[in-house]
């Protein structure tokens, strides 16, 4: 008798390349199962499954959450640019314009 299967998704993406890769695995398996079955640290090395961050539709989750049927394990890279830091140069820089209005 065979094991009772889920099937959910993989998703990754680069600048370049989008992937979402259908993954069968065992009722009970975790996220970090379905990266490793689908194939994407073969085909992307540069993935780091302790350091890379991932979720399920856009929620935050940890590589041991249990999926469920028709999940989709979003694999997240870093970000280029922090954006609280972007804002605030961005505020600042409002604030020096504002002040300086110029002479009459």
């Amino acid at each position: 008798m065979s094991e009772q299967q889920i099937k959910v998704e993989v998703a990754y993406a680069k600048s370049d390349i989008q992937l979402i890769l259908p993954v069968e695995l065992p009722v009970g398996g975790t996220a970090r199962q379905a990266v490793e079955l689908s194939g994407l640290l073969t085909r992307f090395p540069e993935i780091d499954l302790v350091t890379t961050r991932m979720g399920v539709f856009g929620k935050a989750i940890k590589p041991d959450q249990v999926l469920r049927e028709k999940d989709r394990v979003e694999l997240y890279r870093p970000l280029i640019a922090d954006p609280k830091e972007v804002r605030r140069q961005r505020a600042e820089a409002g604030k020096v314009m504002k002040k300086g209005g110029g002479e009459i």
